[in-house]
Order: structure tokens, then C-alpha cells, then sequence
């Protein structure tokens, strides 16, 4: 399904954008060396219940998952890209951390994805695999706007990740919403230019560029949920949540 919001609807979008923003600014500024990934899961749940929100987690139950996924954040360190499974660990000085968060309100989601280093430690190579992500992200945005096409969006991010040097896996990529939280059309992190459903106007779209740093192979973890490189290398992830205007794409999911 392709969904058309109209005018409130994207009103409600924008506030419930915002709150996925304020969410994933305060567990990045919270999250630090001796920080549990469980207690981030907490943090999280207790700042949507505040909000009169709902996560989109909780209850997510797709083909590609084990069971309802039961928890309010994905909690992505190192090694794992997607779909990270909090569990019983302690960040680390240097553990690259992905946090992937949707949430709805007032019948509209919004999803967005942070990737930043905790501690004091800045190792070059994970500094340079995030920064790549947020410049594909920014291409992708880009590239969006009423009467462009998907292709469009998908060549722009691959041509920054590639041009860093980095394998592009296809499995996942970016994806409508809307009422829900995923929805057609499926936006890959790679593409060509001019194909693929054209923009209009009140569509929303999740754009997420993410990268491992020497293979597009993924492999899922035990716990049926987190995906991990193959090789064991590091991983970043970055993602906004877009509306369609007539003046371009609006960044939803922007922090202020």
C-alpha cells in the first residue's frame, strides 16, 4: 500500500516526528560508557508512554523476525546494523551504538536512526563508515521532491556509499509511512536514476542509508532479531523520516 497523507494528517506527522527526535537526542546524550543497553529500552519506553505515543515495536511481528519483537528501541552496537535486540550489555568506550526508533502518535509513525561513538574514543574508520551514512542521507533528501522518481533516491544514496568505498546490501533499505510503520514503496540504497514510483505530494518516506565496512553479507544473530555483518566488521545506520511538499522533501525527524 502507498498511502497519500493529507494536510492534518501531515500535521499530526510533523509532532510525532519531533517526539522520535527529542527521544533520539536525549538516549544519545544519555547514553555513555557503563550505560545498559536495557536501560535505554527503558528510557525509551518511559518517554513514549509520557508522550501518549506507541511504539511500533513492541507488538512487530514480520517474517523476518522471531516472535513479537517485545522491546521499544533497536540497540545496534559494533558488529550489528539492524534490527539490534536490546539485551544485557554495557557500553564501552569506543562501541559504535545505532539507535533505530518508530513511534506513533495520534494514528501517524514516524522512525528514524542515529549512529554516534560512546566514550571519548573517535577511531577514524567507524568516524568516517557514519559520516558516509548522513551524507547519503542527505543526497537521498535531496534528491526527493515531487515528480522525481524512487530511482532517483536510491541512486543518490548509492552513489555516496559507494564513492566511500563501501558494499551495498539491498535486503533492507528505506520504505513508505504513514498510519504504519513500513509501507510500499520499498526505497533501496541503490539504484537507477528515473525508475520506480514518482513523488507526490503528502508521501512519506523513511530513507535510511547503512553500511558495512567490508561486506554487504548479513547474518542473524541467535536471538532471531539482530543482524550482523558476516565478517564481525562495524557497522553505521542513518535515517530521517521525509514528507513529500510541492516545495521539495520535509525532514520530519530533524533534531532541534
Amino acid at each position: 500500500m502507498i498511502e497519500i497523507l493529507n494536510p492534518p494528517d501531515l500535521a499530526r506527522a510533523k509532532e510525532t516526528g519531533a517526539l522520535v527526535a527529542h527521544i533520539l537526542q536525549t538516549l544519545k546524550s544519555r547514553s555513555a560508557v557503563g550505560t545498559n543497553l536495557l536501560d535505554i529500552d527503558r528510557w525509551t519506553q518511559d518517554m513514549i508512554v509520557e508522550a501518549g505515543a506507541r511504539s511500533c515495536y513492541v507488538d512487530y511481528e514480520p517474517s523476518f523476525g522471531r516472535g513479537p519483537f517485545g522491546h521499544y528501541i533497536c540497540t545496534s552496537v559494533n558488529d550489528a546494523v539492524l534490527h539490534g535486540l536490546p539485551y544485557d550489555y554495557t557500553l564501552a568506550d569506543g562501541d559504535l551504538l545505532s539507535l533505530d526508533l518508530a513511534v506513533s502518535k495520534n494514528g501517524v509513525a514516524a522512525d528514524s536512526a542515529v549512529s554516534f561513538i560512546v566514550g571519548g574514543s573517535n577511531p577514524p574508520e567507524s568516524v568516517a563508515m557514519i559520516s558516509a551514512t548522513e551524507r547519503a542521507l542527505n543526497a537521498g533528501i535531496a534528491a526527493a521532491g515531487p515528480g522525481a522518481r524512487i530511482g532517483d533516491i536510491s541512486h543518490a544514496i548509492g552513489s555516496v556509499l559507494s564513492e566511500a568505498g563501501y558494499p551495498i546490501n539491498t535486503e533492507f533499505g528505506g520504505h513508505g509511512i504513514g498510519s504504519t510503520m513500513h509501507q510500499e514503496p520499498h526505497i533501496s540504497n541503490t539504484g537507477r536514476p528515473g525508475r520506480g514510483y514518482r513523488l507526490r505530494p503528502g508521501l512519506m518516506l523513511a530513507l535510511e542509508p547503512w553500511v558495512m565496512a567490508d561486506t554487504a553479507k548479513l547474518v542473524t544473530d541467535a536471538d532471531g532479531w539482530t543482524l550482523r555483518s558476516a565478517t564481525g566488521c562495524r557497522t553505521a545506520h542513518s535515517e530521517h523520516t521525509i514528507a513529500i511538499t510541492d516545495d521539495g522533501a520535509e525532514i520530519l525527524t530533524l533534531p532541534k
